[in-house]
């Protein structure tokens, strides 16, 4: 019992930082109608209800393809596809009308629960749909008229936007209107992004049918650039649907939303662990390099302080006040993650020595298997060789053999500085650890 309590803590606190970074933003999450076919449209909603709960403005938009195919079905309709994309004739629009109906009532019901001891007991949510999209004939491609299906051509941010800000959901189904009153048949991707770019939103996710993205040797990929995303497309090893959802999260990136991703449904909760843990278990796409390890500013701070408060607690670090570090902030260097600080390390040089102190050397506890102490560390030895700096020298406790393992030999006291051998705490006992640059 005790030791989940601890996992329970332990577990809030590392969605502390995601939840302070989301606050207030706009997220917007589309998914096709293979998850409602799939039966996850109501742990889904609840899902989609906790971020509205933790303060993320959601815009969520359906898609709708085998309910549409099923409509035809019953009807006796032939289904017509052009590269992946419905030809919709006046029988099919009629279909469309039909699945993006019923879909729309599924998932205002969906958002409507509210029985005790569940996820969305109180919410007391309310998702608001409407004539919010105006769409364009997408014409005749490759020789093919299209006919009814068409394309984003506006969304109404002005609209959505005080929606949001009061509090509610905003719901886009694959239907656009024309101002001349007609109707036209969408497909989700192109209305996700639309939104996601009018309303400049911070994400654009997309909880897909498709399985979690492989590089040409069976590797799961991760993290992309844009650029990185687009030399995937074109090597051409990407299954045609998880490619289409690709192309349009790159679109996405390169019309400025910072972030996309491509989460697999089938993992219970998706939305949730890609968004609130560090590795997350689908694909994000970005416009520029996600992991970021710099010189630290005043902004950091905060993060720097939550992260080095377990280790002053349980006496693996010196305790600095906040002063102390605002002071210093300029010797300290970060790595952070999607804006989030995950490690820090601070280098505090002696001229005359031509010696450095590495310090407070940090990463979270979630990401120390992944290499980012040793960045650290390389990144910190190289700002003190910039600074003509030929030694780099470590007091620690604990982590002793970490450094004996990266070029660190044990010292003594009297190898330090004269000024750090001043400063010298005898009753911590730190060991003195040396590495020649």
């Amino acid at each position: 019992m005790e030791e989940d309590r601890m996992q329970f803590v332990a577990w809030l606190r590392s969605v502390a930082p995601y939840v302070h970074a989301f606050r207030g933003k706009i997220f917007v999450v589309a998914f096709p109608g293979e998850l409602v076919m799939d039966g996850g449209l109501a742990v889904l909603a609840q899902d989609l209800s906790l971020l509205h709960a933790v303060g993320i403005k959601v815009v969520v938009v359906h898609g709708s393809r085998p309910q549409v195919a099923q409509q035809l079905a019953l009807r006796n309709v032939e289904e017509h596809l052009h590269n992946g994309i419905r030809v919709t004739d006046p029988a099919a629009l009629e279909c469309a009308k039909e699945a993006a109906g019923e879909l729309r009532l599924d998932i205002e019901a969906a958002f409507s629960q509210g029985l005790p001891n569940t996820p969305m007991a109180h919410a007391a949510i309310r998702i608001i749909s409407g004539n919010f999209v105006t769409a364009r004939p997408l014409g005749v491609i490759d020789g093919i008229d299209l006919e009814l299906t068409g394309v984003t051509r506006k969304i109404a941010a002005e609209t959505i936007h005080p929606i949001l800000a009061a509090g509610g959901l905003v719901l886009l189904s694959p239907l656009g209107f024309s101002p001349t009153g007609e109707a036209f048949n969408l497909t989700m991707e192109d209305v996700a992004v639309s939104a996601a770019t009018a309303l400049h939103a911070d994400k654009l996710v997309f909880i897909t049918e498709t399985p979690m993205m492989q590089d040409g040797t069976d590797t799961e990929i991760r993290e992309l650039s844009s650029h990185q995303a687009e030399a995937v497309l074109k090597a051409g090893f990407l299954p045609q649907d998880t490619a289409f959802y690709l192309r349009h999260a790159i679109k996405a990136c390169n019309g400025g939303v910072p972030r996309a991703h491509i989460v697999p449904f089938a993992t219970d909760g998706s939305a949730l662990l890609e968004l609130f843990t560090h590795d997350g278990v689908g694909t994000m796409i970005s416009h520029e390099n996600l992991e970021s390890l710099r010189q630290a500013s005043i902004e950091d701070v905060g993060g720097i302080i939550k992260l080095i408060e377990p280790l002053e607690a349980d006496g693996t670090l010196v305790k600095r006040g906040r002063e102390l570090i605002e002071r210093e902030i300029h010797y300290f260097s970060v790595i952070e993650h999607d804006g989030v600080i995950f490690g820090c390390a601070a280098l505090y040089p002696f001229p005359a020595q031509k010696m450095a102190e590495m310090a407070c050397l940090t990463v979270t506890p979630e990401v120390q298997a992944q290499g980012d102490g040793e960045r650290l560390l390389k990144h910190m030895e190289n700002r003190a060789r910039a600074a003509g700096l030929n030694k780099l020298f470590v007091l620690t406790t604990r982590t002793a053999h970490w450094f004996q393992k990266r070029g660190f030999v044990h010292a003594t006291v009297d190898d330090l500085p004269k000024d750090r051998q001043h400063m010298y705490n005898w009753q911590r006992k730190s060991q003195v650890l040396i590495k020649i640059l």
